[in-house]
């Protein structure tokens, strides 16, 4: 699944592309990838793409709107007078191969001649049509918590005394918590802070906190910078892969690799169910903080 600066990389590529078309027909190949009834976006015209957590929101006009969310394997190219493909997304054969395909489940075709293509492997993604003014009360736009950009130092400390027993990288995973924070940017933003992603979030100080909301900013602004992490598996919008995992990362699958801080090797742990990377001299768990 595409982390917050891969959907936040897509939504700025695809904007260049699509913004101020008409959608002339949509085509839709597999019900479940589509909810809603597609005729009614059909000769409406792109205003605005925002993005809310890992959702991309294509705005139209006539207060409507397409919620996009690629999920696993979801697939966003684009095909225009250009002999170039524009796409984003899981990488495979279609970025080359003729589209539509058997993967291929929704098609979105615009009055200038151009396409874009939803392809979605294992139908785990979707598209959503509702009225604009109706996005942010949808239930998965609804549960997410504000992003670290906008959240305040104050307002963090205050949700991990909620959870005071929970492991502090559980918690920040948690979307209704702190949005956009998935299993690399946690795993960065904890070593940048020098947290152990085992401390109970309850015995985070507030200079702590503070210090973690600061550095999970600042990682994943570089990652939207360099156009997100890609792990191999999500490419930018002119089909170019992110390069943070190369140039930024400090710990994430770099076990056995030194810190770039203090030379010890990092090690990968465990942390509810997730593989989690640290530097075991710089993370220092402190007493009281063991976890069954």
């Amino acid at each position: 699944m595409p982390e917050l600066p891969e959907v936040e990389t897509i939504r700025r590529g695809l904007k260049s592309f699509i913004l101020h078309k008409k959608i002339k027909k949509i085509e839709v190949f597999c019900d479940k990838s589509f909810q809603g009834n597609p005729k009614i976006a059909e000769n409406k015209t792109v205003k605005n793409l925002r993005r809310f957590g890992k959702a991309l929101i294509i705005d139209l006009d006539q207060n409507l709107s397409l919620m996009i969310h690629l999920r696993m394997t979801g697939q966003l190219i684009y095909d225009g007078s250009s002999p170039e493909r524009y796409a984003a997304g899981h990488p495979s054969d279609n970025f080359t191969a003729e589209l539509p395909n058997k993967q291929t489940r929704v098609l979105l075709r615009f009055n200038d001649g151009g396409t874009l293509y939803f392809n979605d492997q294992r139908k785990f993604g979707f598209i959503k049509i509702l009225e604009t003014k109706a996005v942010e009360d949808d239930p998965f736009i609804k549960k997410l918590a504000k992003e670290p950009w906008v959240m305040t130092a104050d307002e963090l400390y205050e949700k991990l005394q909620k959870h005071q027993n929970s492991p502090i990288k559980a918690t920040i995973l948690d979307q209704s918590i702190i949005c956009g924070l998935g299993n690399i940017y946690a795993d960065e933003s904890l070593f940048s802070a020098k947290i152990h992603p085992l401390q109970k979030s309850g015995t985070l100080t507030k200079e702590e906190t503070k210090l973690l909301l600061k550095s999970a900013r600042e990682v994943m602004d570089k990652s939207i910078a360099s156009g997100g992490s890609t792990m191999a598996t999500y490419v930018k919008a002119d089909g170019t892969k992110g390069d943070y995992l190369e140039l930024f990362a400090q710990v994430f699958r770099r076990e056995n690799q030194p810190c770039p801080r203090c030379g010890q090797k990092i090690k990968k742990i465990k942390v509810a169910g997730r593989g989690t990377h640290i530097c075991p001299h710089c993370q220092t768990l402190k007493e009281g903080n063991r976890h069954a």
